[in-house]
């Protein structure tokens, strides 16, 4: 069986796959990767491979995204599968990044449980922004990771690469997943992102925003299931 490394996005932790890892399990051992650690995006990948299996399956949610697309760049014959859930291959904007700043700067400032509260709240699909349960997860994840952990993903986020000219290179079974209501990843980016990766998989999963994996669980598992069941 195929080892299989998740990695979490922003203010998330391990919970962010716990819908996943019951699922993949019978496909193979599934490690959720670490992202406390790392000033950069190549300091997080390097990190994450120091650690990793020789060869496994990789997908990576928002943040995640980045990251695998950097160990892409650093050890791409160590990847048998990928899978981009919720993210991008573009850089930063200067105002996209000037709102992360300001993000973190209110964080430091105000109550941060209240400012998770709001912040993640937003990310989802109009139906779940009053979804108790969604924002116990969410509260919990973003409380574990801190302030301080915030600041430096944050960091990490605003420094990546345009991950764009990587896409052609990426010659594995490959999986871009995004929801149709994400207001943070909008979809075209992920069509975009499918259409330059050779033989990649788009789905585009129905009345879902950007916390994919916890929204949509059902409809994420059985994309994932299949690509671990595409031929390599």
């Amino acid at each position: 069986m195929t080892p299989i490394v998740l990695i979490p996005g922003l203010l998330c932790t391990a919970e962010v796959f716990a819908p996943q890892v019951a699922a993949l399990w019978p496909h193979g051992p599934v490690t959720v990767a670490n992202t406390l650690t790392g000033e950069t995006m190549a300091d997080m990948a390097a990190a994450i491979l120091a650690q990793a299996p020789p060869r496994f399956a990789l997908a990576g949610l928002s943040m995640g995204g980045y990251v695998a697309l950097e160990i892409m760049r650093q050890a791409p014959e160590r990847v048998v599968k990928l899978a981009l859930i919720s993210t991008q291959a573009l850089p930063d904007t200067p105002e996209q990044s000037e709102q992360r700043r300001t993000f973190v700067a209110l964080a430091r400032k105000a109550k941060f449980a209240t400012v998770l509260r709001h912040a993640m709240s937003a990310m989802h699909h109009p139906d779940r922004r009053d979804d108790a349960d969604l924002a116990a997860v969410n509260l919990r994840m973003g409380l574990t990771v801190g302030v301080e952990g915030l600041a430096r993903q944050t960091a990490a986020i605003i420094g990546r690469p345009d991950s764009r000219p990587t896409l052609p290179t990426i010659h594995v079974p490959t999986l871009v997943l995004v929801g149709d209501s994400d207001p943070l990843m909008p979809p075209e980016r992920s069509h975009d992102m499918a259409a330059t990766i050779p033989g990649a998989r788009l789905v585009v999963v129905p009345q879902c925003g950007h916390a994919s994996t916890l929204e949509q669980p059902a409809a994420v598992n059985q994309a994932l299931v299949e690509w671990m069941g595409a031929e390599v």
